[in-house]
């Protein structure tokens, strides 16, 4: 007998950090929901993020590339999706200053492709699906020693990357005035915690404690991000996704901003604690190195409309998220070692120049 859902939501890049996150809560929270995973399974997907809930009766999961228009009105019609939140996407500033095409082809003209065939399935009741858009707050620029980003800061992205999410954002509320789709934009700060490729500073840095490797600083370590546990995110994007108001935007930190060089200190102090090493061991490894192109200098997220519209607030603090952090690469070291197979060494090397 064929279970009946009240919803079936599409959820592209589920088998990415931050997306796997996601399904994995909405297909235990909401088992009166189909929740099906689209992913490329690019370098960053993978399906092992998902093994525990992958035989769950209201998952399903299909590969595929939001790249390729033909494919998604297959998908939005064989499994009758009704409502889509849209994370996939090409996501690290380093990869778009070497290959910016690759940020274009994905993020502005993969979110379009999803934007055309969201409006061709649901043009009879617009209204009653909604459209989930899932976005950085790279598009704001890059602030100076004070300020916040709000939902109605100027967009001025500095980056390759940044550009392509601020046009894919720019398309999303472009198609909810012309044609009345419902749709929600989610701006978040940097996530970290399980699951999270080793090209971004927490898990490379992670990778490289254990290792006894050289840790990679760029330029002095002074850039400031507001630091935001994946699971909090994940808890946000079900709120807004189930809650949040038509055609508008929330932004989404962990009210934790920290430079770069005190995070890498934070994980080193960490890291001797938990391998048992003297302190101070794991420090001796930092090596600063030419910093990245254009880097922005801080970002910090004003959170204040979710809080008060939604009540959501950010439960981890910093500290203790960095550690259940190295506790899990810790205790997931093969899990760790299989994501690193010689494109990410290539890239790394080319990268860091180590």
């Amino acid at each position: 007998m064929m279970t009946s859902y009240n919803k079936h939501i599409l959820i592209t890049g589920g088998a990415g950090f931050i997306g796997s996150h996601l399904v994995r809560q909405m297909v235990l929270n909401h088992p009166q929901y189909k929740i099906i995973n689209l992913d490329a399974l690019t370098y960053a997907g993978n399906l092992s993020n998902l093994e525990d809930i992958q035989a769950a009766p209201n998952y399903k999961f299909i590969k595929a590339d939001i790249r390729d228009i033909s494919s998604l009105r297959e998908i939005f019609n064989k499994e009758k999706i009704t409502d889509l939140i849209h994370l996939a996407a090409e996501s690290h500033v380093d990869r778009s200053i070497s290959n910016p095409s690759a940020f274009i082809e994905t993020n502005v003209l993969g979110t379009t492709n999803l934007l055309i065939v969201a409006l061709e399935a649901w043009k009879e009741n617009l209204s009653s699906h909604r459209f989930h858009h899932v976005s950085t707050d790279e598009v704001f620029g890059s602030l100076g020693e004070t300020g916040l980003f709000s939902e109605t800061t100027p967009y001025d992205p500095r980056s390759p990357y940044s550009a392509s999410k601020a046009s894919s954002d720019h398309l999303v509320r472009a198609f909810g005035h012309t044609f009345g789709l419902n749709f929600v934009i989610t701006n978040c700060s940097n996530n970290y915690g399980p699951y999270q490729f080793p090209e971004k500073l927490i898990p490379l840095i992670i990778h490289n404690i254990i290792h006894s490797k050289a840790l990679p600083v760029y330029g002095k370590g002074e850039n400031v991000r507001d630091w935001l546990w994946v699971g909090d995110h994940a808890n946000a994007l079900e709120l807004v996704f189930l809650k949040g108001a038509t055609a508008q935007t929330y932004n989404i930190g962990g009210n934790s901003e920290r430079k770069n060089i005190d995070i890498v200190n934070m994980l080193c102090s960490i890291g001797d604690e938990l391998l048992q090493r003297d302190p101070g061991t794991s420090s001796k490894l930092i090596q600063f190195v030419t910093d990245r192109l254009g880097h922005d200098l801080r970002y910090a997220i004003d959170s204040s409309k979710i809080q008060s519209e939604l009540a959501w607030t950010p439960k981890i603090k910093l500290e203790d998220g960095l550690r259940k952090t190295f506790e899990w690469y810790l205790s997931n070291t093969k899990w760790l070692e299989k994501v690193i197979n010689g494109e990410y060494l290539e890239y790394y090397k080319k990268n860091y120049s180590l």
